[in-house]
């Protein structure tokens, strides 16, 4: 992915470096695939983000390398049971009437939206966790962190959907709880092409590195 000269100079100047981590060992490393549930990638759904689809193969690669170098993939879905309590403002107050009642069937554990894609490779031994707010890693989200802590992590890789909204939601938490995050960007997707790229460029000059599958997976061996 090409970034604008003026993003790539102020990173540099920062940082010293465009790529600040040249090498990323397996073990300690977790891949985190937020989303890509029916309820976010497939037509008909409310949520589809139809450019999502089109990321499954760099997803099912980076995962599938990962795991042979003895890394960790780690699944992340939503869920809306009881998302008009504990996030009534959102549920009442941003969504029109009918949006708030099509989320909370739609992304319910026992609607056909909750399941991830059937184009996604989770092996069995994968991690899930699920969700209830954009971040994984907000205030009583999920148990991710504890996940990520007991599993030994340093390094998460982010990939889902979509990019500007709860994968760069859950990346900057992770940030700020110290860990190296990376956001990937063939295995992101957003709502347009500019929502992708101006979340990756925020992203590059405050937070972490931008890093493409082929480039991570160099970087694990």
């Amino acid at each position: 992915m090409e970034f604008p000269t003026w993003v790539t100079e102020r990173v540099i100047a920062r940082q010293g470096a465009l790529h600040p981590y040249k090498a990323l060992k397996p073990a300690e490393t977790a891949f985190v695939v937020i989303d890509l549930q029916n309820f976010f990638t497939q037509p008909g759904y409310m949520g589809e983000c139809k450019a999502a689809r089109a990321t499954f193969p760099a997803v099912n690669r980076l995962a599938n390398a990962l795991r042979n170098a003895g890394g960790h993939v780690i699944w992340i879905q939503t869920c809306s049971d009881s998302a008009d309590t504990f996030w009534a403002h959102f549920q009442h107050d941003l969504l029109k009437p009918e949006l708030s009642q099509k989320r909370l069937e739609q992304l319910s554990a026992q609607h056909s939206g909750f399941q991830l894609a059937a184009e996604v490779d989770a092996a069995e031994a994968d991690t899930r966790v699920i969700k209830k707010y954009y971040s994984a890693l907000a205030t009583d989200s999920s148990n991710l962190h504890d996940v990520l802590q007991k599993k030994g992590i340093k390094n998460v890789l982010i990939g889902g959907t979509s990019t500007n909204v709860c994968c760069e939601s859950t990346g900057r938490n992770a940030m700020m709880l110290n860990y190296r995050t990376i956001m990937v960007h063939d295995a992101l997707s957003a709502f347009s092409p500019q929502e992708h790229e101006f979340s990756l460029q925020a992203w590059m000059l405050y937070f972490g590195d931008v890093l493409g599958t082929h480039d991570i997976i160099n970087r694990l061996s």
